[in-house]
């Protein structure tokens, strides 16, 4: 049995900053909390939440009155101009991890919204990074995250429409949803902000799903990158599993299966694909 691990799976640079941050927080000591979990993987924050460092939800905000002391880290989705303002007014330090690529989608939507642009986010509305996102804008926003509603999108005609995305979208879906848009002849400026790095992970999930007799998919069960590869890869490759650790993997191996493919998403920890890869090995 031949096992492939993708080069591009686990931490990205965004969430690797952003983790690292914390445990240096945790280092210098006093009370830490994240805005929100700093990534979506239960795993890390469960180690997290074992050094002492506490998740504040949306909800406590209002009931922040000044006397907290310690440190909130804003995670590395980022937040919206007002909770992030909220929070630096709380009377906390406020340590800001946001993935710097999503920071620059806040200033491209902070600028062309303040020009007048009409805001048009290609994404998972429920995610918190597209959430932080629609903050920054000063005017209407649209978030589109399938077929149907980049068809059913209306703007004037005399609009200007600035496109973004999510940094961890399906890169051929932003395509196809950009083109739908194009046909409607707006004056439209598309910035392709999904980041590098999640293009060549979905690139070679892709890639080495379409060789392999059983995919595996690591990932947080609420990390929006991960399920977009168990997506990916599972049009590849039927017997695609999408799992947190090894624990999860109950695999009855076939006859003629010669190769199995693992990547993970990008909140997905080094130690916990290792994890994987030694079960496979040893199972297979």
């Amino acid at each position: 049995m031949k096992i492939i691990t993708a080069k591009s799976a686990g931490f990205c640079f965004g969430v690797q900053r952003a983790v690292d941050t914390v445990y240096a927080e945790v280092e210098k000591g006093g009370p830490i909390y994240t805005y929100g979990p700093i990534i979506h993987n239960e795993e890390v924050v469960a180690d997290l939440e074992r050094k002492g460092v506490k998740v504040l939800e949306e909800e406590e905000l209002d009931h922040l009155d000044g006397n907290m002391r310690g440190t909130v880290i804003i995670r590395s989705h980022g937040v919206s101009r007002e909770v992030d303002e909220r929070l630096r007014e709380s009377g906390l330090g406020c340590v800001d991890a946001t993935c710097p690529f999503v920071k620059r989608i806040h200033r491209i939507v902070s600028e062309m919204s303040a020009k007048g642009a009409q805001i048009v986010i290609i994404g998972d509305p429920r995610h918190p990074e597209v959430r932080g996102i629609m903050g920054w804008a000063d005017g209407p926003v649209t978030v589109i995250e399938n077929r149907q509603q980049a068809e059913d999108f209306r703007a004037p005609e005399d609009a200007q429409i600035c496109v973004v995305a999510q940094t961890t979208f399906n890169a051929n879906k932003f395509k196809e949803f950009v083109a739908i848009l194009k046909e409607r002849r707006y004056n439209i400026q598309c910035m392709d902000t999904i980041c590098n790095a999640t293009q060549e992970r979905q690139t070679e999930a892709r890639e080495i799903a379409a060789r392999a007799d059983v995919m595996i998919v690591i990932g947080g069960r609420s990390s929006s990158n991960s399920a977009k590869l168990f997506e990916i890869c599972k049009k590849e490759c039927p017997r695609t599993y999408f799992i947190q650790t090894w624990r999860d993997l109950h695999l009855s191996p076939a006859e003629n299966e010669q190769m199995i493919g693992i990547t993970a998403g990008a909140s997905t920890p080094k130690n916990i694909i290792e994890e994987v890869q030694n079960y496979v090995r040893t199972d297979f």
